[in-house]
C-alpha cells in the first residue's frame, strides 16, 4: 500500500490532478497496486481564506508519505513570490528535494515548433540541483527606495549540493542506457567559483566512478543553441538551479509545450514530489478544457520512481494512444474536453 498525499493547489490544478489520479487508478487496478491518498489545501484559496501559508509541521507530515502528487500553487490574487517561496520553495528546501528532474521527450502526434525534428530527434533529460544556487534567498538590499540602492542576490554552492546532484545524474545516465553522455551545462568562462566547483567535482566523480559515462560540457548560452538546432546531441543534462529552471521550460516547449511537460523534486533517499509543469493557469479554471497530460505523465514519473515501472509504462503506452487522436496540446483546442481526455487515457490504460 502506497500513501500519497495529493495536493490540488490552485486554478486548473485539482482539475488536471483529478484525471491524473483517474489514470492512477486503472492503471493501479490492472496491476494489483495500492494507494491510498490523503488530500491536502495547500495554496492561494487556503491564504485567502486562512492567512496560513503552511502549517508549522507540514513537511514533518509529507514526510510520513511515499510521495506527494501536486496540481499547481499560484493564485492572481496573491503577490508573486509569497505562495512559491512559503510553500514550493519550503518545502522543497525542508523535504530536502535536491534534485529537480525533468524529461523531456516529444511524442507521436505531438508538434514541435522545431522544424523537421521527429520523437527520435527529441528525447533527453534535465537534471537539476533543487535546493541551492541563487533560490536560497541569501542576500540582502541596502537603502531600498532610493537614488543609491543596492540589492544582493548570492548564490549559494557547495562541493556536497554540486556532488549529490551530480552522481544522481550520473546514475540516472547509466539506468537510462541510450547515448550513456552526461552534459555538464555552467558557465565556466564568466562564473568562475561556482562552475568552477561544479566542473571539477563532474569530473572527478565521473572519471573515478563512472569511467563508462561519456562526460560532455556545455556554457548554457550554447545549450540553449543546441536544444533548439540539435536537440539530438543530448541525452542527460545536469546543471545548476537558476540554470536549470531556464532552460526546463525551453525543453518544455521543445516537446511541444508546458500542457504536456512533467516534473519531479526528488528526494533520491526520501519522499519526493511529483507535478504538471504548466502553472495553475486560473483563467481556464472550471471550464474543462485544460490539458491533463502533464499531470497524468507527473503520475507515470511517481510510478516509476516509486519503482512500478510497468504500470509507469502501461500510462506512457495510453497517452501515446491518445495523443494521436488529439487536435492540440493547447488548452480549448485539443478536441476533447480534460475530463474526457483522462477517460480515455484511463480505459488506454486499464487494458
Amino acid at each position: 500500500m502506497y500513501k500519497i498525499a495529493v495536493v490540488g493547489g490552485d486554478g486548473t490544478g485539482p482539475e488536471v490532478v483529478r484525471e491524473g489520479l483517474k489514470v492512477l487508478d486503472a492503471v493501479n487496478a490492472k496491476f494489483g497496486i495500492k494507494m491510498d491518498y490523503t488530500h491536502f489545501d495547500f495554496g492561494g484559496e487556503r491564504y485567502m481564506r486562512t492567512g496560513e501559508l503552511l502549517p508549522e509541521n507540514a513537511a514533518a507530515e509529507l514526510m510520513q508519505f511515499d510521495a506527494v502528487f501536486l496540481g499547481a500553487i499560484g493564485h492572481p490574487d496573491v503577490k508573486p513570490g509569497i505562495l512559491e517561496k512559503e510553500i514550493l520553495l519550503k518545502l522543497r528546501f525542508e523535504m530536502d528535494q535536491y534534485i529537480n528532474l525533468r524529461p523531456v521527450k516529444l511524442y507521436p502526434g505531438v508538434d514541435t515548433p522545431l522544424k523537421d525534428k521527429t520523437p527520435e530527434d527529441i528525447d533527453f533529460v534535465i537534471v537539476r540541483e533543487n535546493t541551492e544556487g541563487l533560490y536560497t534567498g541569501s542576500g540582502g538590499v541596502l537603502k531600498k527606495g532610493t537614488p543609491d540602492e543596492v540589492a544582493i542576490q548570492t548564490s549559494i554552492n557547495t562541493r556536497k549540493g554540486a556532488e549529490r546532484c551530480i552522481r544522481y545524474a550520473f546514475e540516472y545516465t547509466r539506468k537510462r542506457n541510450k547515448r550513456k553522455t552526461l552534459t555538464l551545462c555552467a558557465k565556466t568562462n564568466v562564473l568562475t567559483f561556482a562552475s568552477d566547483l561544479w566542473e571539477r567535482a563532474f569530473h572527478e566523480v565521473g572519471e573515478k566512478d563512472y569511467p563508462d559515462i561519456k562526460r560532455d560540457y556545455a556554457h548554457v548560452d550554447a545549450t540553449t543553441m543546441w536544444m533548439v538546432k540539435n536537440p539530438e546531441w543530448f541525452d542527460v543534462i545536469v546543471t545548476d538551479n537558476l540554470f536549470g529552471d531556464i532552460i526546463t521550460d525551453l525543453g518544455a516547449m521543445v516537446q511541444g509545450g508546458l500542457g504536456i511537460a512533467p516534473g519531479g523534486s526528488i528526494n533520491p533517499e526520501g519522499v519526493s514530489t511529483f507535478e504538471p509543469m504548466g502553472g495553475s493557469a486560473p483563467k481556464y479554471t472550471g471550464k474543462n478544457v485544460v490539458n491533463p497530460m502533464a499531470a497524468i505523465s507527473a503520475a507515470m514519473m511517481m510510478l516509476d520512481t516509486l519503482g512500478e515501472e510497468k504500470a509507469a509504462a502501461q500510462i506512457e503506452t495510453a497517452m501515446v494512444q491518445v495523443m494521436q487522436k488529439m487536435q492540440s496540446m493547447n488548452a480549448g483546442k485539443m478536441g476533447f474536453s480534460t475530463t474526457q481526455v483522462g477517460d480515455m487515457v484511463a480505459e488506454a490504460a486499464a487494458k
